[in-house]
């Protein structure tokens, strides 16, 4: 096998298949549980099993795995300042299961790369998922939008490109984290795609208890050091640009 093999068939593994003739030898995990409000004991356990045969096989065969784990609140969320890829807190039964698989990976004996994703955006993805969900909801009018919550978006094009630029660096053993470093308030985000639909939804306003930490930035300075601009920019602007290229592509026909 002499080119990049992708473990997976869904949203994120989609839009791999553009390094599908790039970077021998290397395995990218683009399987398993990929939100935080899941807590099944059997959806961890398949995902364990796939993961600890997928190193197996990389270790035997010299391959290089990549294995995507979390940069959300459910591995942050017990962090007060800038989270930084060596002080992980978890707080949720799934970011204590990706923190496992982590290190499941990273003593495996197989040469690994890390990624540590934040809520990933952009076309062809499950209705389900952030972005599409709220979209989705704002066009029929009503949407339930939770007070002080904020969610970091980054574009899976630049997850690709900065999987691609780590790569190409020979970048291995390591674990970065691949987001816009920006906490957007999900009432931010809802006015932004009632300005893309022009149009106003009725907004459901759903009060969650303070939460101490997990609403700070996810740190990308280690990122940023090692494949410079081709780091996601973060920012209003930043988030702008997303919700101008994929409210529409979300919004039912």
């Amino acid at each position: 096998m002499s080119a990049v093999e992708i473990v997976g068939q869904g949203f994120l593994a989609d839009h791999l298949s553009a390094l599908s003739h790039t970077h021998d030898d290397v395995t990218v995990l683009a399987a398993g549980v990929s939100s935080a409000s899941v807590d099944s004991a059997d959806a961890f356990r398949r995902e364990a099993d796939l993961v600890r045969a997928t190193t197996r096989r990389c270790r035997a065969e010299g391959r290089t795995a990549v294995f995507f784990s979390t940069a959300s609140h459910a591995l942050y969320g017990g962090c007060d300042g800038p989270a930084d890829e060596d002080h992980p807190r978890p707080v949720s039964p799934y970011g204590w299961h990706k923190l496992g698989l982590e290190r499941e990976v990273a003593d495996s004996g197989a040469s690994c790369l890390i990624l540590r994703l934040s809520h990933v955006v952009g076309p062809r993805q499950r209705p389900h998922q952030l972005l599409p969900a709220l979209v989705g909801q704002v066009a029929s009018g009503n949407v339930r939008v939770f007070t002080g919550a904020r969610r970091d978006l980054v574009d899976v094009t630049d997850v690709v490109a900065c999987l691609d630029a780590l790569l190409t660096e020979g970048v291995r053993d390591d674990v970065f984290n691949v987001a816009a470093g920006t906490p957007y308030a999900v009432e931010h985000i809802v006015r932004g795609i009632e300005r893309q639909l022009g149009r106003r939804a009725r907004w459901d306003l759903v009060d969650r208890p303070a939460v101490r930490g997990g609403r700070g930035a996810v740190s990308l300075d280690r990122l940023r050091r090692r494949v410079g601009q081709r780091a996601p920019a973060g920012g209003p602007a930043y988030l702008e640009r997303l919700l101008e290229q994929y409210t529409t592509a979300y919004c039912p026909a």
